[in-house]
């Protein structure tokens, strides 16, 4: 007899599942735990095949008819419904799982851990030398070989460099795309020796003291725009990293406590990091603020105060002193300090790389927290700001001590 609603809703659950036969292949499945499950078998191409139909009371016994008379139309066109239902599936995954799709997906879910600057520049790379080739392909298809024609596009500019940041950021993505269910591995990490290594490059950085001195004496002499002489001025005593520097806002300095608190989101390492003033520093800022002061940015761009100054307002105004890209660079500031705190006035190097923001661990391996050995680094960062002083005023320059051996 051909099922009706009341035997359906009256049907419980027994030790085994068992089956409620309706007619020309259709039947209610029902499960131990009480799920009624609908069914349709036929035969296709000589082999008996089992297409679902939705569960009950979702997908009524109405409907369950409607679907299996669709399903018997296919079957006697030739057409298998369990093929027409995978193709249909795979057609909506390729959709919604695409290496574009996943990829915007990690960017939104981690933008909130990146410097907006860093964000933006991530996907625009994304955008020119990704998307174009791959964004389009289901992410858990994409192949070895496909990623490194992409690498090769962008070794082909000769941005060798540029191509290996690629490889590890497709790492992320794919990782990220595992995680989530949408890929089944990283294909990104067979690419490790696919790409030739790029010749180890270093931020050109003055660190003899005989040099530092005319280099100081050169931006306190600086003709061009004042925000960006108080930046350049900052710049070897504080000896932060460019990005976080022109991205300094009022808010995170407190000039009578003389103290720099730069938030985690702008820090490479995503810690927060105190920067101490020397009373130079703050003496440079508390003349810097009537200027900027009523804004956000500490340095803002000479075209809007709601964005920060340009990234290469310090390499320009180096150029027009007579700096070249091989001479020095704004990230060149934090090496003179490094080389100089260690080798001339010979502090303490962990005092140093805490000063720096680099990951320095205790004897258990655990990050130290930014205000460690606080008061060691304010005399380090005003014995730094008293020793530029001296080397502007053309004292006596310390020799680099003696090499052990």
């Amino acid at each position: 007899m051909p099922l009706n609603d009341l035997k359906i809703k009256t049907a419980k659950p027994k030790e085994k599942f068992y089956k409620l036969t309706d007619r020309d292949g259709l039947y209610l499945h029902v499960t131990e735990k009480g799920s009624k499950l609908w069914r349709f078998r036929y035969r296709f191409g000589g082999k008996e095949k089992l297409l679902a139909l939705g569960t009950y009371p979702e997908i009524t016994l109405a409907d369950a008819r409607q679907r299996r008379d669709e399903a018997r139309r296919q079957v006697a066109h030739g057409i298998d419904p369990c093929a027409v239902r995978k193709a249909q599936k795979q057609s909506e995954t390729s959709e919604t799982e695409t290496f574009e799709v996943i990829t915007r997906e990690w960017h939104t879910k981690f933008t909130p851990t990146w410097t907006p600057g860093y964000a933006e520049k991530l996907l625009s790379a994304l955008d020119r030398d990704v998307f174009p080739w791959l964004g389009k392909r289901p992410i858990k298809k994409l192949k070895a070989p496909e990623l490194l024609a992409a690498l090769r596009r962008i070794e082909s500019r000769g941005t060798l460099e540029t191509a290996h940041r690629m490889r590890g950021l497709l790492g992320q993505i794919f990782r990220y795309a595992v995680a989530t269910g949408r890929a089944e591995r990283d294909t990104a990490a067979d690419l490790r020796g696919a790409l030739p290594q790029p010749n180890e490059r270093h931020h050109a950085a003055i660190t003899d003291p005989k040099e530092v001195a005319p280099l100081l004496r050169a931006i306190d002499g600086y003709q061009g725009h004042f925000v960006v002489k108080c930046a350049l001025r900052l710049a070897p005593m504080l000896f932060v990293r460019p990005g976080e520097l022109r991205h300094a806002e009022w808010a995170e300095i407190d000039l009578d406590e003389a103290a720099w608190n730069i938030p985690a989101h702008k820090m490479k390492m995503k810690e927060p990091h105190l920067v101490p003033l020397s009373h130079q520093a703050v003496e440079i800022l508390r003349e810097l603020q009537p200027l900027t002061g009523a804004g956000r940015y500490v340095f803002p761009s000479a075209r809007s105060f709601s964005r920060p100054m340009s990234n290469n307002a310090i390499l320009a105004a180096l150029r027009r002193m007579g700096y070249d890209k091989d001479t020095m660079t704004g990230h060149g500031f934090r090496a003179m300090a490094r080389t100089i705190l260690d080798e001339v006035l010979q502090v303490r190097p962990d005092y140093i790389e805490h000063q720096l923001a680099h990951a320095v661990r205790d004897p258990n391996g655990r990050a130290y927290n930014r205000t460690a050995h606080l008061a060691k680094r304010r005399k380090m960062m005003q014995t730094w700001a008293d020793y530029l002083d001296g080397l502007k005023a053309g004292a006596v320059v310390v020799p680099f001590k003696a090499v052990k051996g």
